[in-house]
């Protein structure tokens, strides 16, 4: 029975060490996501800017088209103007044409906004382009280098479950069930010392009898309060 006992806290010494290197991979692979998603917002923020920028020049594009249609009829308007033979007809073209003229004065302010706002797009999109590529260098190098840590511990587990498999072999298949069960129920720590007549597991005082019990390895015994299966280690050990 000793030896059984042997092996369960063998084999819980290496379930835990599988734990530690399971979580340690998985902070790995957050921090991999999170560079990911650093990139990927980057990206995102180009993407905005580059869709501002291919708004406002198509909203230029559309006040240069009315621009240049106002002129064209400022000038038509001109030269109607010679054949005008009343005064109130010459009046009455004076008048589109002084507000063609006021229209053609407000589109180029609007252009002058357009070309303003353009320009600090395309400096905007630059510098963000350039934040983009120093990001996805920089992340190429740090996904690279967390793969690399990440597949150096699953090495380790792989090693750790060939050796797991190795320790369960000397075991019962009955108590490797009840080990793993409770396991499960208390948070990876299915065994707990037994020291001084205490259960260090939950630090509780066992029964005189079965603290007793335990240095005759006759059977496995557990706490009654936590249920772990109780393994003797005296002081000195």
């Amino acid at each position: 029975m000793k030896k059984k006992l042997e092996l369960l806290e063998e084999l819980q010494d290496v379930d835990q060490q599988i734990d530690s290197l399971k979580a340690t991979q998985g902070g790995l692979q957050a921090e991999m996501s999170g560079i990911n998603q650093g990139v990927d917002s980057a990206r995102e923020d180009v993407a905005v800017v580059e869709g501002n920028l291919a708004l406002r020049e198509a909203e230029k594009k559309e006040l240069e088209a009315t621009h240049a249609a106002e002129l064209e009829n400022i000038t038509r308007s001109e030269t109607n103007m010679k054949e005008i033979k009343t005064n109130k007809e010459f009046q009455a073209v004076g008048r589109e044409i002084t507000a063609a003229r006021k229209q053609v004065t407000d589109i180029e302010e609007l252009l002058l906004q357009k070309i303003g706002q353009i320009d600090e797009l395309t400096a905007e999109l630059a510098t963000k382009k350039s934040r983009l590529e120093e990001l996805v260098e920089n992340s190429s190098q740090h996904v690279a280098a967390k793969q690399a840590e990440i597949d150096k511990i699953q090495s380790e587990i792989d090693a750790d479950v060939v050796r797991r498999e190795s320790v369960v072999k000397g075991i019962p298949a009955s108590l490797v069930k009840r080990f793993t069960i409770l396991r499960e129920q208390r948070r990876g720590q299915a065994l707990a010392i037994a020291r001084d007549g205490y259960c260090v597991g939950c630090n509780m005082q066992l029964p005189p009898q079965l603290y007793n019990s335990l240095y005759k390895y006759e059977e496995i015994m557990t706490c009654p309060h936590c249920q772990r299966i109780l393994i003797l280690k005296l002081q000195q050990q």
